[in-house]
């Protein structure tokens, strides 16, 4: 078997809040894989509470800088191998121009962490940023300097060997104390970072307060003012660890948001707890049984007709708590997903 250790090793794209949302459920409730090797899910499983840390988002150039002990040291842009001749902005050059540094960081990550260099490759991420390498930002007043925000292990397998891939894969280790601000490498989470609980049953509740803290990071960006430069920044990366998988998405001001990264909407808070209190009260162990005697009759519950019962148990409960639902100043739209999602719960739930 041949191996390609020196290989560009991409930083993975950072997801919308919404993608986050599916992605942590469907993780959370796999369960492992079946004789035919299909993943299984336990659908029954309550939703998660997680907590996330945030740090600033710069706005630079994704860049970074691999070591094995069988290749060296070489450096990457967001989609390639760069080299002081073939260059990003530079940063294949201040590479070069620091390798001792970066020898001694790659020697650091590989003692603590145990990592065996002809066996791994070490990935060094972070954002290259200031000087002209974007306009309009406070950190624009930089030098040219590196900010890391991640350390990836990758083990050294044939790439297209899918089962080597898949038995041996890439993970993440703690990058928050590295760094040499004499050679104006810095790190993230040596500036201001923040804490927020999600609670996945109904994470919408957390949207005004990503909104808040994002425009605060708009308008004042944390890093810049922590070397005298007032402007505005970019938004916040925030991430979390869930069964060994290392979870981003990222939240822009309106100034740096794009078609394909949407600024988060507000929510009605107040609302959103009223729908929570209707499902609670509405979709009941009773009319879920109901349910269940309407949809299957005389024959066994079989999945491939909740459908059926989700939209009995809905339609029930728009007939016969409307009133209910008029006083808390919701409408059909406003429960549905919802009501939805603890049918769905309950169903799975059910004895085999």
């Amino acid at each position: 078997m041949t191996t390609k250790s020196k290989r560009h090793i991409s930083f993975p794209s950072i997801e919308q809040f919404r993608n986050i949302v599916s992605n942590i459920n469907r993780t959370y409730n796999f369960t492992g894989l079946d004789e035919a090797g299909e993943a299984t899910y336990d659908h029954s499983k309550p939703k998660p509470k997680l907590t996330f840390k945030g740090t600033v988002k710069l706005h630079g150039t994704n860049a970074g800088v691999c070591f094995n002990t069988n290749d060296g040291i070489w450096v990457q842009s967001r989609e390639n191998i760069i080299t002081p001749e073939s260059d990003n902005a530079g940063f294949a050059f201040f590479v070069n121009s620091n390798l001792e540094t970066f020898t001694n960081l790659f020697s650091m990550i590989a003692t603590r962490s145990g990592i065996d260099t002809t066996t791994n490759t070490i990935s060094i991420y972070g954002e290259w940023c200031g000087g002209s390498i974007q306009k309009g930002v406070a950190i624009s007043n930089l030098p040219k300097s590196f900010f890391i925000f991640g350390v990836k292990i990758s083990p050294i397998v044939d790439t297209e060997d899918l089962e080597a891939v898949k038995t041996n894969p890439a993970y993440w280790v703690d990058s928050t104390d590295l760094g040499n601000s004499e050679v104006r490498i810095y790190n993230i989470d040596d500036f201001q970072t923040w804490e927020m609980e999600i609670d996945f049953n109904m994470p919408e509740l957390v949207q005004n307060a990503l909104g808040e803290l994002t425009l605060a990071v708009e308008q004042e960006c944390p890093v810049g003012k922590a070397f005298g430069f007032s402007g505005i920044g970019e938004g916040i990366v925030w991430s979390t660890e869930l069964n060994g998988v290392v979870h981003r998405f990222k939240v822009k001001g309106e100034k740096h948001s794009s078609s394909k990264v949407k600024t988060i909407a507000s929510v009605d808070v107040e609302k959103l707890n009223s729908i929570k209190e209707f499902i609670e009260y509405a979709v009941t162990e009773s009319r879920f049984n109901q349910g269940l005697e309407k949809v299957f009759v005389n024959e066994p519950v079989d999945v491939k007709k909740m459908g059926d019962l989700i939209k009995w148990v809905v339609s029930d409960i728009i007939k016969e708590e409307s009133d209910t639902m008029v006083a808390s100043g919701l409408e059909p739209k406003d429960v549905g997903k919802y009501a939805s999602g603890k049918i769905r719960e309950m169903f799975f739930k059910l004895p085999v």
